[in-house]
């Protein structure tokens, strides 16, 4: 692995391992992440929060970055995209065994790429998709419930079908607007003992105008402010745990490499995943891993699949139904670079990015506030 690349810490202090350390704190017994004991535990995945982006605007988020230095360096899993960081966490395990492998990844059952988050290529069974079960639904069967708290849209979603079944849903209507979420988050709260909560608008900002942009400092200032009005507002037994899902790079328009371009970057049959992530589907692998590796140079990392399940990006037990979804030959970006495809034209338009394996997008923090 080139030396700039963070490693996935499976079954260590990573996304997976936090459902499973709140069960076991539930439980009594000991859990993989040192967790505060509490009653009732609420979970804000804030999306696109990154341990270094945050770092390097600290003066942005008074709340957050004031306990930075007790806070926990969690990884997120490979890719570090959305989707997949999701159902790591819900599930509690690598994606080699939950089966959602990226942004766009391959069904194997009609050979088309799938979008995780939209679901467009996507099997209407999803249920038969599935790979593994949420720990929502563990917790449910020893009586443990457990409620989500994210916007009414998503409530029968495909990922949160994958990444949150067993969980009661309540939607946010009124997005951006603070008390109503904090409202919700209390409502879910006194009938469940474990609400998980999502707010988006942080990596949908950087997304759009880049990390350290004005509109993504806003951003990361008003979720602070909702973050310390959550913490203010819970009962006197419940834990506030705040994570992010991956971090987030700026790829400058010069830093573009458009796939479609080069003549030695054909032959693939698809090309999924993201820019900074790219999943190609070939006949030959080899031949491909070996032409965008040299005509990528030292701006990305170019594996087989078989090279990415032995350096265990995926989880060292990997579902013999993952392993077809998984890229023949996986492109992953290093610095700041990004390879476009024209079959997402819409990625062109982005500036701030994720996917790869750079510290800046891999770790994630993990805060803990109260019981009090």
């Amino acid at each position: 692995m080139h030396e700039e690349f963070i490693a996935p810490r499976y079954g260590g202090a990573t996304l997976a391992s936090l459902l499973p350390s709140i069960e076991a704190s539930l439980s009594g017994t000991t859990p993989v992440l040192g967790l505060p004991r509490a009653s009732r535990y609420v979970l804000l995945l804030v999306d696109g929060l990154g341990w270094y982006p945050l770092q390097a605007h600290a003066d942005h988020a008074e709340m957050l970055a004031g306990h930075l230095d007790v806070a926990t360096e969690l990884t997120c899993s490979v890719p570090s995209t959305t989707a997949t960081s999701l159902t790591s966490l819900g599930c509690g395990v690598p994606p080699g065994q939950h089966g959602v492998v990226g942004y766009t990844f391959l069904d194997p059952a009609t050979d088309r790429l799938l979008n995780a988050l939209t679901w467009d290529g996507g099997p209407d069974d999803i249920q038969g998709f599935r790979c593994h079960d949420t720990a929502f639904q563990r917790m449910a069967a020893r009586g443990q419930h457990s409620g989500a708290v994210s916007l009414s849209r998503f409530a029968d979603s495909a990922l949160t079908q994958l990444a949150f079944g067993g969980t009661e849903h309540l939607g946010v209507e009124k997005e951006g607007q603070s008390g109503h979420f904090v409202d919700l988050v209390l409502q879910s709260l006194s009938t469940h003992q474990v609400v998980y909560c999502y707010e988006r608008m942080l990596d949908h900002d950087g997304h759009g105008y880049g990390v350290g942009s004005w509109q993504w400092l806003d951003r990361l200032a008003r979720i602070d402010d909702m973050v310390a009005e959550l913490a203010d507002h819970l009962p006197v037994d419940t834990c506030l745990l705040v994570t992010g899902d991956h971090g987030m790079v700026n790829v400058p328009t010069h830093r573009k490499i458009v796939a479609d371009d080069e003549t030695a970057l054909a032959g693939c049959r698809h090309i999924g995943g993201e820019a900074r992530f790219r999943q190609l589907y070939c006949d030959n692998p080899r031949r491909v891993a070996a032409s965008w590796s040299e005509f990528m140079g030292d701006r990305a990392h170019v594996l087989t699949r078989d090279e990415a399940l032995a350096a265990g990006w995926f989880g060292l037990d990997v579902d013999p139904r993952v392993v077809p979804r998984i890229g023949d030959v996986l492109v992953a970006m290093r610095a700041d670079w990004g390879v476009m495809t024209s079959a997402f034209p819409g990625e062109f338009s982005l500036v701030g990015m994720h996917g790869s394996l750079t510290a800046e997008e891999m770790v994630v923090p993990l805060f803990a506030f109260g019981p009090q």
